[in-house]
């Protein structure tokens, strides 16, 4: 049977939606973060459907396969918002900031600088978060917890704008410690912002606090 591909699209933003504002009430906030829609590896004429759903922020990981799908999206949708989720190269921080609005993956010293150039350059400034390594696993980016006061400090002398911390927990355990000790770093911080959550477990991120989560398959369905 064929199925059609807006109704799907549709289907599965409302379902999303539904389990944020679940996770909303159980928390008792009124907010509800906002959500990512993780379009790595998926084509164009699989992401319009989603587009025409309504939803208006996606995130891709890696800056040449965004470059390759979506300024021609972006100009047919010019108030689509598109995230960075994935690790930056220094030596793709030109391309990210002229691309992005925002970057869920600033890491280290290097990028730091590296995107204060770029910025400057293009007279364009996006969104940035500090992109955490918050299992201390040594496979994954992100900056260690005793680094975070130095580069967040670094970042804002550069002149970025940086919004809140993002991570990702280790896989197969329970993620809610993560998001909570994340959650905690940023109040420390002074940091609004919670980039954390993603299509296993959005709803248990809302609970602590996102106010951004990255849902990949859950959208658009299994990876090839």
């Amino acid at each position: 049977m064929n199925t059609d591909p807006q109704a799907e699209a549709a289907a599965r933003l409302a379902a999303i939606h539904s389990g944020i504002a679940r996770a909303c009430r159980d928390a008792a906030r009124r907010t509800p973060p906002t959500l990512v829609a993780v379009s790595k590896t998926f084509d164009a004429a699989t992401i319009r459907p989603l587009i025409a759903a309504g939803q208006r922020h996606f995130g891709e990981n890696r800056v040449q396969e965004a470059q390759a799908k979506w300024p021609a999206l972006l100009a047919e949708n010019p108030d689509i918002t598109l995230h960075l989720v994935g690790q930056l190269q220094s030596n793709k921080a030109a391309e990210a900031v002229a691309l992005f609005d925002v970057i869920h993956s600033v890491d280290r010293p290097s990028l730091v600088t590296a995107l204060a150039k770029a910025q400057a350059a293009a007279g364009k400034q996006p969104i940035c978060y500090l992109q955490v390594n918050i299992g201390d696993e040594v496979q994954k980016g992100g900056c260690a917890l005793p680094d975070l006061p130095a580069l967040l400090a670094q970042a804002r002398s550069a002149g970025l704008t940086i919004a809140g911390l993002m991570c990702v927990p280790p896989a197969a355990r329970e993620p809610a410690p993560y998001f909570a000790l994340l959650a905690e770093h940023a109040r420390r911080l002074g940091l609004p912002g919670l980039s954390m959550g993603m299509s296993s477990d959005y709803q248990t991120a809302t609970l602590l606090g996102a106010t951004m989560v990255r849902v990949g398959s859950a959208l658009f369905g299994a990876r090839g």
